[in-house]
């Protein structure tokens, strides 16, 4: 590996790769039906026809374009994304390829394709091959290396791009989302633009950093600092029902929680003391255990807010932990703001969205966690049960497959669908109808705040 400097030290940000299972009623229009309409001309478009395509057949150390821009020499653009389950999905397209999907996350800093089929289908030859170890309870996963692709996101283009591919589709994102996931990527796109993360539009907007001026209607600004590529609030005030302490914590649009906090110790503010045990969510190497608590509020600058769901780790499974950080922000906080990102002036802007602002943090009333599988992702099978909630005393239980819910079908609708319905609305009544080793089953019960 030290004779390749070009990898750009992708193995030292994986470990920050992970999805917590906090599915919120923000979610947007159905991915399947927008690509059904963009089979055609696709409206979120990664599309390949107004560039030159010499620029991908060149050899890799020539003296061809490397690196970001926008075509013809924009000031800026802007790439319509989906929010689902809280995360920030963006179309983009690899050597040509066909549109794909990758979460928007700045806790990354490499172009990571978790798609394994993809690069079979385009052939991209690795350079060196390797072995993962992130966050989570399974083995290490296999990965290659490979070099000079040409990366394109709209009127944005990236030439001669290194992407690291996570082989034998080991890492299934997809299942946890409920629409096909096909990469990561984060850091290249904030280090070189401007980026305001529009989410009451959904739009991205990429700025030339140089032609960029920050104005007080845009956002009250908030110094950051960037640490080995992922950037850093300092000193924001969050108080339990215990105490209150300022923290250092990373801004990561890749996580759709409010807000994670490390493991407490003497330095760190304590769990509150109303916690659940539950899955957290899913790792590089696997599941992710830990606790939920509220925590009773936090300060970012003039904004107060209250009643936060908090995700406490398991960190005696949580490798490759920041020993740095307290913690981090998630897209179920961020998405309530217009958040820009000023990485060279080192600064976020962020603009109050009034009314999601005022919506409270809820968490899943059934106790039941779902992955939905199957090639349309639209099988969903209940993968974890909160002992003593409504869907454990109700006789639900672990691999059982929903067949129904409210007399809805389930292949009707997607994963976030069914997270909206459980979110919401405290006594309201569940009837779902299941299948258990080849039986039908109905099984019913109230929803009932567990936290």
């Amino acid at each position: 590996m030290k004779t390749y400097c070009i990898y750009r030290c992708l193995l030292n940000t994986l470990c920050g790769i992970w999805l917590l299972l906090l599915p919120s009623d923000a979610t947007s229009q159905s991915l399947v039906s927008i690509k059904k309409e963009s089979q055609n001309e696709p409206s979120f478009s990664a599309s390949t026809k107004d560039f030159p395509e010499s620029k991908t057949k060149n050899n890799y150390f020539s003296n061809e374009k490397y690196g970001f821009e926008l075509h013809k020499q924009r000031k800026f653009t802007k790439i319509p994304f989906l929010l689902q389950a809280n995360l920030i999905l963006v179309p983009l397209s690899i050597n040509n390829s066909d549109t794909l999907w990758f979460i928007l996350d700045t806790g990354v800093n490499a172009i990571i394709l978790t798609d394994s089929a993809v690069i079979n289908k385009l052939k991209m030859p690795f350079v060196r091959e390797m072995k993962l170890q992130g966050i989570g309870e399974g083995s290490d996963v296999e990965a290659g290396i490979t070099l000079g692709n040409t990366i394109r996101m709209g009127e944005m283009i990236g030439y001669k791009q290194n992407v690291l591919v996570i082989k034998n589709n080991a890492v299934q994102l997809g299942e946890y989302v409920g629409v096909p996931i096909h990469g990561v990527w984060g850091f290249d796109l904030f280090d070189r633009f401007v980026v305001t993360i529009d989410f009451a539009n959904q739009e991205i907007l990429l700025q030339e950093p140089d032609s960029y001026s920050s104005k007080r209607e845009k956002g009250e600004r908030f110094p950051i600092s960037i640490e080995k590529s992922k950037p850093y609030f300092v000193g924001l005030q969050v108080e339990s029902d215990k105490e209150s302490k300022p923290l250092k914590l990373l801004i990561d649009t890749g996580a759709n929680h409010a807000l994670f906090l490390e493991k407490p110790d003497a330095s760190l503010l304590q769990m509150p003391d109303k916690v659940i045990n539950t899955q957290l969510g899913r790792g590089l190497n696997g599941i992710i255990h830990g606790k939920l608590g509220r925590i009773k509020k936090m300060k970012v600058g003039s904004y107060e807010i209250n009643d936060l769901i908090a995700s406490f780790p398991d960190t005696t499974r949580h490798k490759g932990a920041n020993n740095n950080r307290q913690g981090a922000i998630g897209c179920e906080l961020l998405r309530r703001f217009k958040v820009t990102f000023n990485y060279r002036e080192n600064y976020v802007l962020l603009k109050p969205l009034k009314k999601t602002l005022k919506e409270a943090f809820e968490y899943n009333m059934s106790g039941m966690e779902l992955v939905a599988r199957g090639k349309d992702y639209r099988s969903f099978v209940v993968d974890n049960i909160i002992e003593g909630s409504p869907a454990y005393i109700a006789g639900i239980k672990e691999g059982d497959l929903i067949i129904a819910i409210n007399k809805t079908i389930a292949k009707e609708i997607l994963i976030s669908d069914v997270y909206k319905m459980l979110q919401k609305g405290e006594g309201k009544s569940i009837e779902l109808v299941l299948q258990r080793k080849g039986q039908l089953l109905v099984k019913s019960f109230r929803l009932e705040r567990i936290i």
